[in-house]
């Protein structure tokens, strides 16, 4: 089923399971669910983080990339002819170690490659730029919120010129847990500079419905949604699933969105 922009809403292409440490669910359990939503593909995108110096450790590790392939490949067979499975990768950006995250991409065949940018260093440490942890919130603040984001997004259009990737994950998440927080007239001319990079490399937009939970819609705004529909930017839709239940979460809100994104001037 398409709708406006040819965005697919039958394709849920960013899920995450048990195995990146902060989510709940077995793979199957996701595929389960994508079923009784009526989907007809599901595409996980764990995570792989390289050189993350943080307290918790939110993604995969050499091992768990063997055993993500492992029941992914079983699943693809038992469910063949009855749900498309797709076996991808959220690869985090970390600009001092480039060739290192280069390196551990290059090990696998992955269905589709989502490029995020999560981790500010600062110090020898690693903070979460787009997560609600209060503590390194905290400490953003004391490099500057404006700042930080700035260099959110020259990381992405630095991450865009040695990664190679099919699509931008949540692209305005920065500092997303901080509801004063506004993009500044610097930063929005920063995203004009990474779309028309996502342009000229056909790179995909990421709709990504888990904004909802968050802001009441999803990421990216509407703004910076509608300036890449004008440059021909392709969209793909993804619930960013933490839970088998929250798979195609907010699918059905997304038409109504368009139909007023539509309106804007």
């Amino acid at each position: 089923m398409l709708h406006p922009f040819n965005i697919d809403l039958t394709a849920d292409g960013h899920v995450h399971t048990r195995l990146c440490r902060h989510a709940e669910g077995a793979m199957e359990d996701y595929v389960k669910a994508a079923q009784r939503a009526g989907l007809r593909k599901i595409t996980f995108l764990e995570h792989l983080e390289v050189n993350i110096h943080n307290q918790r450790q939110s993604w995969l590790t050499t091992d768990d990339f063997v055993e993500y392939f492992r029941q992914g490949k079983r699943l693809q067979e038992k469910y063949c002819g009855r749900m498309e499975i797709g076996l991808g990768v959220e690869a985090g950006y970390n600009p001092q170690a480039i060739e290192s995250l280069q390196q551990s991409l290059a090990r696998y065949s992955w269905d589709t490659i989502g490029l995020s940018y999560h981790f500010y260093s600062l110090a020898g440490l690693h903070y979460n730029m787009v997560g609600r942890n209060r503590n390194h919130i905290t400490t953003l603040k004391t490099r500057g919120l404006g700042r930080v984001a700035e260099e959110y997004f020259r990381g992405l259009i630095q991450a865009l010129e040695h990664i190679t990737c099919d699509k931008i994950c949540h692209l305005d998440a920065v500092m997303r847990y901080v509801p004063a927080f506004q993009f500044t007239r610097s930063h929005l001319v920063l995203i004009d500079t990474l779309l028309e990079s996502m342009q000229a490399k056909g790179v995909a937009l990421e709709v990504n419905t888990a904004g909802f939970t968050i802001r009441d819609q999803p990421h990216p705004c509407p703004q910076i949604t509608k300036k890449a529909i004008q440059l021909s930017i392709p969209l793909v839709v993804g619930s960013d699933a933490h839970h088998p239940t929250q798979v195609g979460r907010f699918f059905d809100r997304l038409p109504d969105w368009f139909q007023s994104l539509l309106s804007r001037p």
